[in-house]
């Protein structure tokens, strides 16, 4: 398996219960996963743990055969190889997009990423708006630009926490479809975290159900 997490647990401070509790799953190299559940569920925390923001209490996670943290073992966020695209966007206002998207580009000469940020405009259709700061963008095309910026780092793994949360409902139809598209043309593994069946069922190979920090049922798409 390209991704192992192993019998995780976790609970913040000043809290009686664990938040994450005995959470197992295993993911294919250039799976789309969708973790489903209510708000308080842990979905979330999944992904705060994958990408090194948090520390489990115990268990396990590797990555393409690293083990990124057991026991005996914590690898920093910067060396996970693991691209965010948060619910918001977080993009720089005071950027251009081209700027924004250059901005986690490390170890590479100007020519090669001038390049990539070329590569992965054209990649979200953005290229015409390479100029443009994030205020003079749609709410569609902000959300491209974020996927742009996670993606121009070639990271192992892409986690995504309820990125249509902002957008209107005709809006996200549209853009769901768009990104799946995007993910399997780059081939990338990626976790998408949301509260909407019809989100995971668009975007997912396969929706991971969680319930109260442990995995429910694993099901396939329109399978529910």
């Amino acid at each position: 398996m390209f991704i192992t997490i192993q019998r995780l647990q976790f609970q913040y401070k000043n809290t009686k219960e664990p938040t994450i509790k005995d959470f197992t799953l295993d993911i294919k190299r250039g799976e789309i996963v969708s973790i489903l559940g209510n708000s308080g569920s842990g979905k979330s925390t999944i992904l705060r743990l994958i990408a090194g923001l948090e520390i489990p209490k115990s268990g396990s996670i590797s990555i393409n055969g690293k083990m990124i943290v057991d026991n005996n073992t914590f690898t920093p966020p910067e060396k996970r190889k693991v691209g965010m695209v948060f619910q918001d966007y977080a993009l720089f206002p005071h950027m251009t997009v081209e700027n924004n998207i250059n901005f986690g580009l490390r170890s590479m000469t100007r020519k090669e990423k001038q390049l990539r940020i070329e590569e992965m405009l054209s990649l979200v259709n953005m290229t015409e708006y390479k100029k443009r700061y994030p205020y003079e963008l749609s709410g569609g095309q902000q959300q491209r630009v974020a996927l742009a910026r996670a993606l121009a780092p070639a990271p192992s793994l892409l986690i995504f926490d309820e990125p249509f949360s902002n957008l209107d409902a005709n809006l996200k139809v549209k853009i769901r479809c768009e990104l799946r598209n995007i993910l399997k043309d780059t081939g990338i593994t990626s976790i998408f975290v949301t509260h909407d069946l019809d989100d995971a069922n668009v975007i997912a190979d396969q929706i991971v159900y969680i319930d109260n920090g442990m995995v429910d049922r694993i099901v396939s798409p329109d399978s529910n």
